[in-house]
């Protein structure tokens, strides 16, 4: 099954792509964003795989912004050690998430993989992408489940949290201030 949904970003001025392919033991993920910032139009394509636990086993982006473009391929091994454009990347050692400053997509990732209790909270270590300013970097966050549709999402130490809206299956529906679903469908054409 495929879930095509398009996101409107409130503080980046963009929108949203998103295509969700679901079959044989993993989900691929292909989105494009475009949007302006700092008075400049930037355009972002990204691919993420993830196994049935909604591990991230691989992304790619491809980034441009300002008379610049960055490539970057991230895999992880059988040995869940992160091998960054062809080198390992110690620096992500214990992360099993992304995080891309651009998308609410990302944030599907550590809900649906915790799979937590209401009232449970869980601190994670991410690998975090701020595109926009060509900086890859492990950080820290903290979900807690406020109740079946709504998770709180805090940066640690906490210098931003918000409270997401999701469906059943996790996508954001509304990440106040900076993400609205504007559309969304389902087809039972599939990539995998």
């Amino acid at each position: 099954m495929q879930t095509n949904i398009v996101w409107a970003g409130l503080e980046y001025h963009s929108i949203e792509n998103c295509l969700i392919n679901g079959g044989k033991g993993e989900t691929a993920i292909v989105s494009t964003i475009i949007g302006l910032y700092e008075g400049k139009i930037y355009k972002i394509d990204y691919a993420i795989t993830v196994n049935n636990k909604w591990e991230t086993k691989e992304v790619s982006i491809k980034a441009r912004h300002s008379d610049q473009e960055q490539q970057i391929l991230l895999t992880r091994n059988k040995e869940d050690d992160w091998i960054m454009n062809n080198e390992k990347a110690y620096t992500f050692t214990g992360c099993i998430d992304v995080d891309i400053a651009l998308t609410p997509f990302t944030n599907t990732l550590p809900i649906n993989r915790l799979n937590m209790r209401e009232g449970e909270d869980r601190i994670i270590s991410v690998i975090y992408f701020d595109l926009l300013n060509w900086d890859v970097k492990p950080v820290k966050q903290l979900y807690r489940k406020i109740s079946e549709n709504i998770y709180h999402y805090e940066n640690i130490p906490n210098n931003f949290n918000a409270d997401i809206t999701v469906d059943k299956q996790g996508l954001v529906i509304e990440y106040p201030g900076l993400f609205n679903r504007t559309a969304i469908s389902t087809s039972q054409y599939n990539i995998l």
